[in-house]
Order: structure tokens, then sequence, then C-alpha cells
């Protein structure tokens, strides 16, 4: 059974500084990989999981099990963030952790079509109770709302030209599998424009694979539902596997660290904006040599993390439980 190797491990424990008590959330469990290094640090807190996969969820609580009574899971999907952590804290929660993208699990063990190196059949979905699945969007949606998902989520510049390959191929049988979509992808890509590091459907793979577990947009109101939940001093940790990922990152964390937003001219404040957060990371932490010599998979992450300001807190971590009741 594959085991997942967490990403950046030493630098995760340095940005989020955990403390015995601290009530920890990581909102992409998984296999339980970064929680079980937070976990050892945690003597009177706890630590909430959530994991929409109920596979992962299990193999979590299983590695973890020595620790069974500071674990609090949940079987959910951090879209849903805000009424999660109102069932379980009352006075908002230490730290917040997001390990963004896919486990190891879904490509090398889970047989829903995430390797395009295998015969599978071309599920994609994470949570498998949701009703849209990769096979849907490839052979049902039509050509120009599917080079606009493989454009958008995967900017993948041939996304036309593989739309065209994938209906040609779509009229003679169904596209059913994931080495069936793969070799298709090969075909319309150019052998002089593949990549040299990377497999030539994998950009269109993460773009399909996105939009049926609906990715990124559910990201940004999460981040800024857990930072609306630390309590004064918290700290929020995310590591992006992929641009479109880093960049709504930035984006929110830059957003939060506006504060006023009146013109310069005007001689007193009237938006009532306040800075929410501080950045810890000016530039996106990376693996080091020797981690991605190690765990080539860890190539692309990028870790980014803030901390909440007190004067941002014009109540309390309560108050805004009661006020997302």
């Amino acid at each position: 059974m594959f085991v997942h190797n967490p990403v950046m491990v030493e630098k995760v424990l340095s940005c989020l500084c955990i403390k015995s008590d601290d009530i920890i959330v990581d909102c992409t469990l998984g296999e339980g990989g970064h929680a079980s290094h937070f976990l050892p640090v945690l003597h009177e807190g706890y630590l909430i999981g959530i994991e929409q996969d109920a596979a992962l969820l299990e193999r979590a609580i299983s590695r973890l099990k020595d620790y069974e009574e500071r674990i609090v899971p949940a079987r959910d999907n951090f879209s849903n963030l805000k009424s999660i952590l109102k069932r379980i804290v009352k006075d908002g929660v230490d730290k917040i952790f997001f390990d963004l993208g896919i486990s190891m699990f879904h490509i090398k063990e889970s047989g829903r079509g995430f390797s395009f190196s295998r015969e599978e059949p071309l599920d994609m979905r994470l949570d498998q109770s949701k009703p849209m699945r990769g096979i849907d969007v490839v052979n049902r949606f039509d050509e120009k709302k599917l080079a606009e998902i493989i454009w958008a989520y995967g900017e993948e510049r041939f996304s036309n030209r593989i739309v065209h390959f994938i209906a040609q191929e779509r009229q003679k049988k169904e596209i059913t599998t994931s080495t069936q979509l793969a070799d298709i992808i090969k075909r319309a890509i150019p052998r002089k424009h593949w990549p040299k590091n990377i497999h030539p459907a994998t950009k269109t793979f993460q773009a399909i694979r996105i939009f049926v577990n609906d990715e990124i947009d559910i990201l940004e109101n999460a981040l800024r539902d857990g930072i609306a939940c630390l309590k004064p001093g918290g700290r929020i940790c995310v590591i992006s596997f992929h641009s479109l990922e880093d960049r709504i990152v930035k984006s929110v964390f830059k957003d939060l660290t506006k504060g006023c937003t009146c013109p310069p001219d005007f001689p007193v404040c009237v938006c009532g904006g306040k800075k929410i957060i501080k950045i810890i990371t000016k530039k996106p932490l990376v693996p080091d040599e020797e981690e991605i010599r190690n765990n080539p998979a860890s190539r692309s992450a990028r870790l980014r993390c803030a901390y909440k300001l007190e004067e941002s807190y014009t109540d309390n971590p309560k108050q805004y439980m009661k006020d997302t009741a």
C-alpha cells in the first residue's frame, strides 16, 4: 500500500508555530501525512481533520490511531468550513492548514482515472457521492465548453486542438478510460511541443479533475472563511501545486492586508476597512533540492503563510461564530 509523503514538513511546522494547546484545522487531511507531525506537539489541544474522500479519511484515522483522543474527523468538503467549525468550536481556532491538490493515493491506488498511465474508468471524483464524473465532461460537454475548461483550469495552449480530437473520437465510441483519453491527447499535441518533464496529458487531466471537483471556485471563500475563524495571532498556511491555486492564495492574502481603501485625498477613513492579516512569506517557500530528489511530486509545491492581526478582531471569535449561524 502506498503511503503519502507530506511536502515541506519542516517549513510548515516552522510557519505554523504549533503550541501544545492549539486547535488546528487540517482542511485537507488526506492520509494524515502532515497531521502526523502536528499531533505529537498537541497535548491539551486537538486537530479537526476535514476530508471529503471516505477512503482517505479511513486511512487517516487508521494512521493516526495513537492520537485518536485529539482528533475530530469530519467527512466534508472545506467549502463548508464555516458550518463545520460552528458545530465543533465556539471561540475560533488557532491554526488553519490547506494542502491543496490530490493525494498520491488517488493517482496510484484509487482506480478512478486520475492516472494517465493505467487503464482506469474515467471517474476523477474525490467525493464519489457527487454526480458528475470525468466521463460525463469528456463525452457530454459541447466542444466550446470543454475547450474553455481545459484552457482555464489547465492553461493548455492546445486546448482547441485537443477538444477537436476528442470530439472526433467520441463520435466513434464513448471515451471511458484514462488511457483512452491520454492517447487522444498525445495524438492531438504535436510531438515537438510535448513538455520535457511531464506527460503531455498532464494539463488536460488536471483541468478536468479540477472542474469535476470544483476545486478552484470554492478555494477563495474557504480561505476567507478560515481566516475569519482564526483567533487573533492565529496562523494560516497553504500549500498549492499549480499556478491557478497559488494566484488565488496570493490574491486573497494581499486583499486582506489592504486595510483602508479610501482615496488618498480623503481627510479621514470612511470605509472602515481594517488590515486583517500580516503575510509571513513575502515570496512562497519551495522545496529544497534534496526533497525534490527524494519526492519528485513536491517540485511544484508553493507554501504561503500569514497570521491574523489583533486589531482586525473588533469583537472576538465567538462573535464571528454567532454571526455565521
